[in-house]
């Protein structure tokens, strides 16, 4: 299944499944109102919603409506949980190196993994808000999946079934801000700002083969103003899969259904691959050149995020975003353009 949400209905927003080509929606409120709602009773709501996307995909439907991405808002607009991993050693690396820092101790065999706020996330093509040039602001392509209710203790095995679905996601950083918080020893905060997620949250089996259970090998295709930043496949150089992940979260607490567990930024070793963030390059050029030269992102820059197929096409739709420079006491949030409801009420 294929699933989005409309920017109608309140923060939650309005569920509609999308079909295979992304360019028609159907409304899913007869069977949830919410995607949330749908992850709090996933084994009665997934026959029916799944009955739907099939009607879908035959076009049987004669409320099926063309979508307009400009209208969807992030697949959950608000979690109960988003929880980031690092689990691409080579970024790690690489970012450490540049600035003459050690590895953590453990590093192969614990995950590093921080809380990050969840309350809002930002729709796939709504701005990044931008207030201050000196914060770094950077991007960050990434994989991450959502669970259903998670026990304390969950082994790794055991947390493979717990994975619902699949998201594309865009970890805004504001890489300045990171180096003071870190030095006070309680972690992110203010250097993590609202993210984006893509268009459409994707149940395993819509990947194919490209997902084994517990890594996406595809390849997250980034460009910043129209030009390839990077291609880092995200299902190589993975050091602790999704169900690790999810275990290592779940060690001393039970997750919610509608936990986001991320990955962290996708890296490679091979350097050809290039780089699914502007601290990774940095990082790079400051040890083969002696400084950075790439800039963090500044106002009217734009990002692009997807991750391709074999057969070409973006299975999670696009992350497309402007740097849109804001004040402070503004609003970071676009208001919503509502449209009639999905379901025709």
């Amino acid at each position: 299944m294929r699933f989005a949400t409309l920017k109608q209905g309140g923060r939650d927003g309005t569920l509609i499944l999308v079909d295979r080509s992304g360019t028609r929606g159907v409304g899913a409120t007869r069977v949830a109102p919410t995607l949330q709602a749908a992850l709090d009773n996933w084994e009665r709501a997934a026959p029916e919603l799944q009955e739907l996307q099939r009607q879908l995909e035959r076009r049987r439907l004669i409320e099926a409506f063309p979508l307009d991405v400009t209208q969807l808002a992030a697949p959950l607009p608000r979690a109960y949980q988003w929880a980031d991993g690092s689990a691409y050693l080579s970024h790690v690396e690489r970012v450490r190196r540049a600035r003459g820092a050690d590895m953590p101790p453990g590093l192969l065999t614990d995950p590093l993994m921080y809380q990050g706020g969840s309350d809002g996330f930002l729709a796939p093509t709504d701005p990044i808000p931008l207030q201050d040039d000196g914060w770094g602001l950077d991007f960050e392509a990434e994989i991450a999946v959502v669970t259903d209710d998670v026990p304390m203790g969950v082994t790794p095995e055991e947390a493979r079934a717990h994975i619902r679905l699949i998201l594309l996601v865009n970890d805004v950083s504001l890489r300045n801000l990171v180096p003071a918080e870190l030095a006070k020893g309680f972690g992110f905060f203010q250097s993590k700002p609202a993210s984006a997620l893509a268009p459409f949250a994707l149940t395993p089996d819509e990947l194919g083969e490209a997902w084994d259970g517990g890594k996406l090998g595809l390849p997250l295709v980034v460009t910043l103003n129209g030009n390839e930043f990077g291609r880092p496949n995200a299902g190589e150089d993975m050091q602790f899969d999704f169900p690790r992940l999810i275990a290592h979260a779940a060690r001393t607490r039970s997750l919610g259904a509608g936990s986001i567990i991320g990955a962290g930024t996708a890296s490679n070793r091979d350097p050809t691959a290039g780089f699914a963030c502007i601290a990774e390059r940095r990082a790079v050029e400051t040890v083969e050149l002696g400084a950075a030269r790439s800039l963090f992102l500044q106002a009217g820059d734009r990002v692009r995020i997807e991750a391709i197929a074999a057969d070409g096409s973006a299975p999670f739709g696009a992350i497309e975003q402007e740097v849109v420079r804001v004040s402070a006491g503004g609003t970071l949030w676009p208001e919503p353009r509502f449209r009639a409801a999905a379901d025709g009420r």
